[in-house]
């Protein structure tokens, strides 16, 4: 019995540390939402909060802010990087309408493929 225990507290314990690895998106961000979802390989991922603030990320590492400036930029750098890449925008259901053409602008000058980040329809 004693042996059980120590294969419980084992796997108990690996589970605590792994689920301490998983990062979630800690901006709060209200999407807009909708009725379909789909998931895509999202390799960069394009915030913008109430505040209007901007913040980028890719695969698995944090997101920081950047000035709006810097977007084009890194947007270009992981491209280089990358065979076929998905840029996904996560912008605040409050955010003007002109803040996310900007956007646009940058993904339709580069060719980029962009997908909206929406939450599920609440019935």
């Amino acid at each position: 019995m004693s042996s059980m225990t120590d294969i419980i507290f084992l796997l108990l314990l690996f589970f605590m540390i792994t689920s301490t690895v998983v990062q979630t998106n800690a901006i709060k961000v209200l999407l807009p939402q909708s009725s379909k979802q789909e998931t895509q390989k999202t390799i960069v991922r394009l915030t913008i909060d109430a505040s209007l603030n901007f913040y980028v990320g890719k695969g698995a590492e944090k997101d920081r802010m950047v000035a709006f400036e810097e977007i084009e930029p890194f947007l270009l750098a992981t491209d280089s990087a990358e065979d076929e890449m998905y840029v996904a925008l996560y912008a605040d259901e409050t955010v003007p309408y002109r803040e996310i053409v900007r956007l646009l602008d940058v993904a339709n000058r580069n060719k980029f493929k962009m997908v909206f980040a929406t939450r599920p329809l609440e019935e």
